[in-house]
């Protein structure tokens, strides 16, 4: 961070906390200003980082600047979000204890981006297998899905997010990313029926009815128009020319898929957001008594129409033992209406988050560590401000509470840790406020429920006139009927106004304070904030001052400016002492000593800590840096002869000084290369020593590189004809087992590889993400004929008959369970049980009804056949066979394809996992299969 002290006058200073005039709102700026400018978008206040978002592409987030920021010392490179995420990553492994980064601001600001890059840095920088691929995949593909189903566009921003979000990254000991959860709150669901001008629904209604498929909108009775429909229409704006729905619909598509969504989910989750188009567009009208009819159909919702007729016309009163039905007022009818379409849609969108949960969530019990990303809304006041800003700026206020606790108590540590005395900062304790709001039984949200819950018919105005009962005389709150004659003017009747610690909010409570809302609240650690594309000094003084970034600053600079371990310091500084330069030989506590008497440090100017020097003043840092630069230069010139000190060194010997230490630096790699060659050699030649041996540590390397060499050969060696084996080159002894898996397969007729490679690729296609132990069936060569423990006389047979497919298979008897060594052959014409060269069941496919298998790791197969003559007892045949994938593909080749006893009766097999395999009849009854559970598909 001092390296860049030298232009500071250019592009300001990188943090806020060196800002000499602290108090200055106009300081503040100008340093922002400064930096905004020279395309510097972060600064620090401490360990918080601003950000201003400069609306354009700026280069800074590439693999190359993730590697930068990986490892390196927080304040040691420029401010930006990878340090802050590499800090708080490094802390939590160091530490073994959790951490979270809070991002706040107004829409616009950048929160949704600054939390993508957040997770694209620990997606590069946590170490990677393909299990933790997968978990990665599906956090960074939660975005896009929660962005089209939680983000719409505002006055401010195309894609701004209208809830909160806070996700859990769940670490491993390692440090790897091994699952997550995703908690979300406050969604603006007002949104569904309502937009302002310029304003639009949430994206996934736009995204469906411009990029779904012609079939999905027909299913749904959608038109692809949203004209159409009415609560896609009242911002006026249902076309964007920044925002392509059609490619962001494919985007949620692709999602979802890698997500594990269901297709039946999925299906279900449309249909949903189509039922709530379909209900915006259901209006009424009123009948002769003024009470409200339905006048549109509603079997696009699904629902009979005397239902939902009477669900939005009508309230249904429960008086003891009667309920009554209390018909709407048109108007009314249109609420509940809108209330119907918000619910549903909060609802969906609650079980999409927990659908989401469910993809990330990691099996393995044992502990882990989490680093937070809290992504919340800053402090708003528009004109008219209801219950959802309230909820927002109680939840900032809490924030804000926690937040200065939080500074002063790690200030406050840090000093008592170092040994200096701590001075008390005063500071504006906003309890009073928080207090204001969420006080039991006196509390703003307390009479908002008790309001909710009496008896008799409660109003916005009741509710008012209830808070002006029990806030009389609170200095931070004020109505129309409380406030003083010059500021009643500013106050509607039906306003009330809270002082909070960003300035003065005025909420309106008509027709907007009849819920209750619980707020989730959290410390922080990150702010972004929000600017256009050019500097727009009014709005970023507004937004600096609705996040308390000045406050945060006081608190900050309450005591030291600057605080750096002595190592550190001495290391920078030394050249600037004769004392401690080029090499001091005591502690550095005590170079430090040495150093600033040299330069003249007042007492009052800095306090020696146990471990770090603390410097009260930016100036003092400032002036001490100019001095270094001034320095740097004069090392390499002629010795100085002013101010009664000379450099160390008489001239031209700096310069041998460096020639000395790259030598020196050069010599050293030598060193190590030759100690690296000699370890390589001595490997090699003991390898060789041991080659024949079975492989070892002693030998595992030079076999490798054998086998590599061998390969590498063989490749620009290849012979013409691969069918000729005389010709191949002779393979090391290591090799003889992969050169007989090589040639092997080539030596068959080409139509057998094809055949082989048919059934392989069928197997995949039934098998394939269904049955856990498929994968370990890939690696087997299908063969036809598995004829075993027969006689030769039956061979003979089966193969005159055309057998053509034959395996080893244990039949269990359908009573008792007990097992018998079969033969499974398939012919052109029927499937045969047999026993030595007695036939035991004879299968036509004519009768066989079904096959079935499970999707565990077992190896099980029942063949359902049909038997139309109850007397015969012929049912289905229950087997297990080691080469179960291929022999159900096989089946299925030569026919079109409940496990009976017989005929009239019926029996069951269970399946489970265990961590052993079983097959025995349980005490039910049942036939229980237990197969080990495969640990390859285990997450």
């Amino acid at each position: 961070m001092e390296g860049s002290l030298t232009a500071r006058d250019r592009v300001g200073i990188q943090d806020f906390v060196l800002l000499d005039a602290y108090t200055s709102e106009t300081a503040f700026m100008d340093n922002l200003r400064k930096r905004f400018n020279e395309n510097l978008i972060y600064t620090y206040i401490g360990t918080l980082l601003v950000s201003v978002n400069p609306y354009k592409e700026l280069g800074i987030y590439t693999k190359k600047q993730m590697d930068i920021y990986m490892g390196v010392n927080f304040f040691e490179l420029p401010p930006h979000i990878f340090a802050l995420a590499d800090n708080v990553y490094r802390t939590m492994i160091s530490e073994t204890n959790n951490h979270f980064i809070l991002i706040s601001g107004e829409s616009g600001a950048g929160k949704t981006e600054a939390s993508k890059k957040v997770l694209q840095f620990y997606a590069v920088c946590c170490p990677s297998t393909r299990l933790l691929d997968n978990v990665r995949d599906r956090l960074l593909l939660s975005n896009p899905v929660l962005e089209a189903f939680g983000n719409a566009k505002t006055l401010k921003n195309d894609n701004s997010s209208r809830f909160g979000k806070y996700m859990d990254i769940q670490f491993d000991h390692q440090g790897a990313a091994v699952g997550g959860h995703i908690l979300s709150y406050l969604l603006e669901k007002s949104r569904v029926v309502h937009q302002n001008h310029g304003e639009r629904n949430f994206h996934i209604f736009y995204q469906l009815v411009e990029g779904g498929e012609d079939e999905l909108l027909r299913w749904l009775g959608l038109e692809r128009n949203c004209q159409k429909y009415r609560y896609l229409i009242q911002g006026e704006c249902a076309k964007v020319s920044s925002i392509n729905d059609k490619s962001d619909w494919k985007t949620v598509q692709k999602a979802l898929t890698i997500i594990e969504f269901s297709e039946k989910d999925i299906e279900h989750l449309f249909a949903i957001i189509a039922s709530v188009l379909h209900l915006g567009n259901v209006h009424f009208e009123a009948s002769a008594h003024g009470y409200a009819t339905l006048n549109s159909s509603a079997e696009l919702l699904g629902i009979p129409s005397n239902i939902l007729q009477e669900g939005l016309t009508h309230r249904k009163i429960e008086a003891k033992a009667e309920e009554v039905l209390s018909p709407f007022t048109a108007e009314h009818a249109k609420y509940a209406r809108d209330a119907l379409a918000k619910a549903i849609y909060g609802r969906t969108f609650t079980w999409l988050v927990n659908k989401i949960n469910e993809s990330l969530v990691n099996k393995d019990s044992t502990r882990k560590t989490v680093i937070g990303l809290l992504d919340i809304y800053g402090f708003e006041v528009f004109d008219v401000n209801s219950f959802e800003q309230f909820c927002i700026n109680f939840c900032n206020e809490k924030l804000q509470q926690l937040f200065i606790q939080l500074t002063l108590k790690s200030e406050q540590e840090e000093y008592e840790m170092e040994g200096i005395e701590w001075e008390p900062v005063p500071y504006f304790n906003n309890k009073i406020i928080c207090d204001l709001v969420e006080e039991k039984h006196r509390g703003i949200i307390s009479i908002l429920d008790e309001e909710c819950l009496r008896p008799g018919e409660a109003t916005d105005f009741t509710f008012l006139e209830k808070l002006e009962e029990k806030m009389c005389g609170h200095p931070h709150f004020v109505t129309h009927k409380l406030a003083d004659q010059k500021t009643r003017k500013t106050l509607e009747r039906g306003d009330f106004r809270l002082l909070h610690y960003a300035g003065e909010v005025t909420y309106s409570v008509v027709g907007k304070f009849h819920l209750i809302s619980q707020v989730n609240c959290a410390s922080d650690l990150s702010l972004t904030r929000l600017t256009s594309d050019r500097f727009d000094d009014v709005m970023v003084r507004h937004q600096v001052k609705y996040l308390g970034l000045m406050e945060h600053l006081r608190v900050r600079r309450a005591g030291f400016a600057y605080r750096r371990r002595y190592e550190i310091f001495l290391k920078r500084y030394k050249a600037l002492c004769p004392d401690t330069w080029p090499h001091w030989k005591g502690t550095p506590a005590e170079g430090v000593q040495r150093l600033i008497k040299h330069l003249g440090y007042k007492p009052d100017e800095y306090k020696m800590g146990r471990t770090k020097i603390f410097i009260r003043h930016p100036r003092t840092l400032f002036a001490t840096e100019d001095a270094f630069e001034i320095c740097k230069h004069e090392l390499g010139k002629a010795p100085a002869t002013s101010d009664k000190r000379r450099l160390p060194f008489p001239e031209g010997v700096v310069m041998i000084l460096i020639e000395t230490c790259w030598r020196g630096l050069q010599a050293r790699r030598e060193r190590e290369r030759r100690a690296w060659a000699v370890k390589v050699i001595k490997k090699f030649i003991k390898g060789f020593m041991n080659r024949n041996q079975p492989v070892s540590m002693d030998n595992s390397d030079y076999l490798a590189f054998v086998r590599q060499s061998y390969l590498t050969r063989l490749k620009d060696n290849l012979p013409k004809s691969v069918l000729d084996k005389t010709i191949w080159l002779t393979p090391p002894p290591i090799m003889q087992e992969v050169f007989h898996i090589l040639i092997n397969p080539l030596l068959l007729k080409p139509s057998q590889i094809y055949f082989q490679l048919q059934i392989k690729a069928l197997t995949s296609d039934i098998f394939k993400g269904r049955k856990e132990n498929y994968p370990q069936s890939v690696c087997q060569p299908f063969h036809c004929i598995y004829i075993m423990f027969v006689s030769l006389a039956w061979e003979t047979y089966v193969i005159s008959h055309s057998t053509q497919y034959s395996v080893p298979v244990i039949k269990y008897d359908r009573n008792g369970f007990r097992p018998r060594f079969r033969q499974l052959i398939f012919t052109q014409a029927a499937a045969y049980l047999v026993e030595e060269a007695k036939i035991k069941q004879r299968v036509n496919y004519s009768s066989l009804k079904g096959v079935s298998v499970s999707d565990l790791s077992d190896n099980f197969l029942i063949l359902h056949v049909t038997c139309d003559d109850t007397k015969q007892k012929v049912g289905d045949c229950l087997l297990y066979l080691t080469r179960m994938h291929y022999t159900y593909t096989e089946l299925l080749s030569f026919c079109s394809v409940r496990f009976d006893i017989q005929p009239g009766k019926e029996g069951f097999v269970d399946f489970k996992s265990s961590s052993e395999s079983m097959v025995y009849r349980a005490k039910n009854g049942h036939l229980m299969v237990v197969s080990p559970h495969n640990p390859m598909h285990t997450t």
